[in-house]
């Protein structure tokens, strides 16, 4: 018999497709619960423990973005994947601003959920750590998830966090998108198609050009990856 890997909340109000998300889980060895319903998905979600939550967006009487927030704000290393039947970019962000650690959109193969999942199952408390850096002024908190420069702050996520650590380590050197699927984001398979790192990044620069203005902080080098400009 396979051994348990984690237990996996599935929220979708398409009986067909959750049944069918149900079935691929169990075959690969998970212990599965579904919810067709927003409230009782985040009432499940809350009471209960699972090792990863995925999360439909379209839902009754409770959408996936405000399941999402109101799970993080109480159990803050979970782990969640959302679904979106839409591919665009806004729908995404708005995913990850919700505290969403990955997305997946409809329709999707079988392999890429399963390569998602088991991404997120193995970065879920594996997080790189609570490092300070200083890069430019900026003083980057990672115990705090906060960045400050001359009595200015913005808020960090853990994976903002994550991947500064990540290219301060390694600032002596470009480092490739794949790369950080691999470390960051604890992709098997780095080759998946996938925006996750673009706009984690786009994010991050956002937040600190409003300390440093357009100074480069992280560059993007055609064709090879990412460099952090220590000074």
């Amino acid at each position: 018999m396979r051994e348990t890997k984690a237990r996996i909340l599935v929220v979708e109000d398409d009986t067909a497709l959750l049944r069918g998300l149900l079935d691929v889980l169990v075959f690969n060895g998970y212990e599965v619960k579904g919810a067709e319903d927003g409230g009782v998905g985040l009432r499940v979600g809350v009471d209960e423990q699972f090792d990863l939550i995925l999360l439909d967006v379209m839902l009754p009487t409770l959408d996936g973005f405000s399941i999402c927030k109101e799970i993080r704000k109480k159990k803050p290393t979970q782990g969640i994947i959302i679904i979106t039947a839409k591919g665009a970019e806004d729908d995404v962000v708005m995913g990850f601003k919700s505290g969403a650690d990955d997305y997946i959109t409809k329709p999707f193969s079988l392999r890429e959920v399963m390569v998602r999942v088991e991404a997120v199952l193995r970065r879920t408390g594996k997080n790189l750590g609570g490092e300070e850096i200083h890069c430019q002024g900026i003083f980057f908190d990672g115990k705090n998830l906060v960045a400050k420069r001359e009595g200015q702050s913005v808020e960090l996520t853990r994976k903002e966090m994550d991947i500064m650590i990540f290219l301060h380590r390694h600032r002596d050197r470009i480092v490739s998108k794949k790369e950080l699927l691999t470390e960051v984001w604890h992709y098997a398979d780095a080759d998946i198609e996938t925006r996750t790192v673009d706009i984690h990044l786009l994010k991050l620069r956002k937040k600190i050009s409003a300390l440093i203005g357009e100074t480069p902080l992280i560059s993007t080098i055609r064709g090879e990856g990412y460099r952090l400009e220590t000074e």
